[in-house]
């Protein structure tokens, strides 16, 4: 991996670890304003249990979701290679590989670390893609395998779930009554705690992103390659829009639906324009 595309990964990490921190942080602090210091610990056991869970069964959880099925050396030989080949690259085990049934051309990788992956791309990615580009996409799935981005991305949904729940709780039902927040401090915290919430979670899910792209460039040696699949597969998302899970939106290497103007501004995806221009640079460097 050059230098620059190090240095570029450590940065991201940072941020990210920044983020997730306030994130957790964010979820303890409501839990004090709540009820004190006994709340504020039980709001840090419940998060480090639900983190245990995302880290255990985000893969189970998220191959289900996309109703993604295993599929058979015997069935794509050559794609198993391709897996496979890439995967020496990166310097990781091969993932398991899985087939989702759709037609719309995208991909996701998912497992809580290199040993325990898996790959899942949808027939139309199969069928859309040259091999250079295609080759392109499964370079970034293992990237984010190698960097521990769904790990990471698991973590952060499951606490800004968590959190936005809690908005939802206080408005029905109210705080505790030695809470120190009153009336109006309830309400702004039942208001403002799930946004920010799910502006950490996308800040976190865009950075994750451009570090994949990097890496993955790097992984294939073709820049140019996963940016002009990035192109083909966000066109095509835009004519044949798939059914997701909003939760399972952030795995996918584009958004899966069609995207209205303002959508950019709150999507878990950086803006396609921003991640090609940004390979192109790595790609005349």
């Amino acid at each position: 991996m050059s230098s620059k595309t190090t240095r570029s990964n450590v940065a991201a990490a940072f941020r990210t670890g920044l983020l997730m921190a306030f994130l957790m942080g964010l979820f303890v602090v409501i839990g004090a304003l709540i009820g004190g210091p006994r709340t504020a610990l039980t709001f840090l056991i419940i998060g480090a249990v639900m983190n245990l869970g995302a880290y255990w069964f985000s893969d189970k959880i998220a191959l289900k979701m996309a109703r993604a099925r295993p599929l058979g050396e015997d069935e794509a030989p050559g794609l198993h290679r391709m897996v496979a080949d890439l995967a020496a690259k990166a310097d990781l085990p091969k993932p398991s590989l899985h087939i989702i049934e759709e037609k719309q051309p995208n991909a996701f990788a998912t497992g809580r670390g290199p040993k325990n992956s898996a790959v899942a791309v949808t027939a139309g990615i199969v069928e859309l893609l040259p091999e250079d580009q295609l080759r392109g996409v499964i370079a970034h799935e293992l990237a984010h395998i190698r960097n521990r981005d769904i790990l990471i991305q698991s973590v952060a949904a499951t606490i800004g779930g968590a959190i936005t729940y809690l908005g939802y709780m206080l408005l029905w039902f109210g705080g505790d009554d030695e809470s120190p927040l009153g009336l109006f401090g309830a309400l702004a915290l039942t208001l403002l705690a799930p946004i920010a919430a799910s502006l950490i979670q996308l800040a976190i899910s865009r950075q994750r992103e451009y570090s994949a792209d990097a890496t993955g460039a790097e992984i294939c040696g073709k820049p140019e390659a996963l940016a002009g699949a990035l192109e083909n597969l966000d066109r095509a998302a835009q004519a044949i829009p798939m059914k997701v899970n909003e939760s399972a939106e952030p795995m996918y290497i584009v958004k899966p639906f069609r995207s209205g103007a303002m959508s950019h501004l709150f999507s878990t995806h950086p803006p396609t324009e921003e991640r090609v221009r940004r390979l192109r640079e790595l790609a005349a460097a």
